[in-house]
């Protein structure tokens, strides 16, 4: 097992990665940027290191840095946690060389399913159900109109390097396949410096279900059920919930499986979860993120399974601690994301907490880096805390989330509580009823815009 762990990363997932390494009696190493100075990590871990200025690009992406702080400290192990550096296989790649100690996948792996085109033909050969499209990336307007057609409109224009929205357009006729097209490669060439797209069948009322897997590297692998993360903003998730409402048991067993053969065949070490999809009964595969993902609490509270200690267990060669037949799933669970921004206009809102308390009680968590007093610097993602509940089932769940964001309290700035107390009354959200379209359109419903 490691000795010392450095986690490259910040807020409240560096503090959920310090809470494992503690409890597992390895010590802890927290890299900040002068911004983070007084961050909740930095003050619990055992050693911490400055590593540049506020900007991510100077800090928490100075992959210089970060391998500095090992060599300084004697880390033998790095996590990333998500974002940042947690899918770049450079720096996995690097840490290698440095006999130091990546908590992931291979860099191969991540380089493999970080290609959308190539991660597609992947899961195709593995057996994953694919959206029907494009074999590889478009070459231009012709082959475009040419596999538009075969598909059927609408179709959906994606980049190939992409993630979180960027450089994805719909096409809904031949009319607008060429602006799609040449919109998609300008924004995919900006935000990823690769304008390389590709097409597929573009679903109408999907909803997002994502399916958690751990493997240990050897050909053992598992599945962990599945999240459905279909209330989204502009194609970032705002809430998810574990195990989803709109599948059933038998759906639930035969994806998990195929998923899970799949990361055996691939010999994938580690957490990843592959994301789906769900429409009219059946899944179609989008992508596969290889790390940690920020809803990962809502399975270790159907589980009980820490999905932490089992990467760093695996990571450190000593394989999963469970088989697939001994997981099993208890009651039901809902991850809310409370940001520090307006709850209608998700305009950023950073600023100084001037008080913070949090929620308690039977099956609450509260997954947060912040306190009373604490000065949420405007450098970085607005994600301040998640709330995450538990109940013996949906219902009795959905009270409980009733109950505790009442409890919430968060002065000083402007967050999203106020949307999730809104959502936790609504009849859609109650039934289960919702795809990944439905929250922008209550939103520009509540706004009075137009729901195109």
């Amino acid at each position: 097992m490691f000795q010392k762990i450095l986690i490259a990363n910040r807020g409240e997932i560096a503090l959920r990665i310090l809470r494992a390494c503690k409890e597992l009696g390895i010590r802890t190493v927290a890299v900040h940027s002068t911004a983070d100075s007084d961050a909740m990590h930095v003050r619990l871990a055992d050693e911490s290191v400055c590593i540049g200025p506020p900007s991510s690009r100077e800090s928490y992406l100075n992959i210089q840095q970060i391998v500095a702080a090992c060599e300084i400290t004697g880390a033998d192990a790095v996590h990333p946690g998500y974002g940042f550096l947690s899918e770049n296989a450079r720096f996995a790649d690097i840490l290698a060389a440095h006999n130091i100690t990546f908590i992931g996948p291979s860099g191969d792996h991540i380089r493999l399913m970080g290609d959308k085109i190539e991660a597609k033909r992947t899961a195709k050969r593995l057996g994953i159900p694919v959206v029907p499209g494009s074999e590889g990336a478009i070459r231009d307007e012709d082959e475009a109109k040419r596999i538009a057609a075969e598909i059927g409109y609408p179709v959906l224009i994606k980049a190939s390097a992409g993630g979180g929205g960027r450089g994805m357009k719909v096409a809904r006729s031949e009319a607008d396949l060429a602006e799609a097209l040449s919109t998609a490669r300008s924004e995919a060439g900006a935000a990823f410096g690769d304008d390389a797209v590709y097409i597929e069948k573009y679903l109408e009322k999907p909803r997002h279900i994502e399916v958690q897997v751990m493997g240990d590297g050897k050909g053992n692998a598992i599945h962990l059920g599945e999240r459905d993360c279909s209330l989204q903003r502009r194609h970032q998730k705002v809430w998810e919930e574990a195990l989803s409402p709109a599948i059933t048991e038998e759906q639930r067993h035969k994806i998990g499986m195929i998923v899970a053969n799949a990361m055996s065949e691939l010999g994938y070490a580690g957490a990843g979860t592959v994301e789906f999809l769900y429409e009219n009964g059946e899944f179609y595969f989008i992508e596969m993120n290889t790390r940690l993902q920020v809803e990962h609490p809502v399975t270790e509270a159907i589980t009980g399974i820490d999905l932490v200690h089992e990467q760093i267990r695996v990571a450190a060669g000593e394989g999963l601690s469970l088989k697939q037949s001994e997981v099993r799933f208890h009651g039901h669970a809902i991850e809310c994301r409370i940001n520090a921004e307006d709850p209608h206009t998700f305009v950023p809102s950073p600023g100084t907490i001037t008080y913070f308390h949090t929620p308690g009680g039977l099956g609450v968590r509260v997954d947060s880096g912040v306190y009373s007093g604490y000065r949420i610097p405007p450098y970085y993602d607005s994600l301040i805390g998640k709330l995450i509940v538990h109940g013996r089932n949906r219902t009795e769940c959905m009270m409980r989330l009733r109950r505790a964001l009442d409890e919430f309290v968060v002065d000083g700035i402007n967050t999203t509580l106020p949307l999730f107390r809104e959502l936790v009354g609504n009849d859609d959200i109650a039934a289960g009823n919702y795809d990944i379209h439905w929250l922008e359109k209550y939103l520009a419903q509540s706004s009075g815009q137009s729901q195109e």
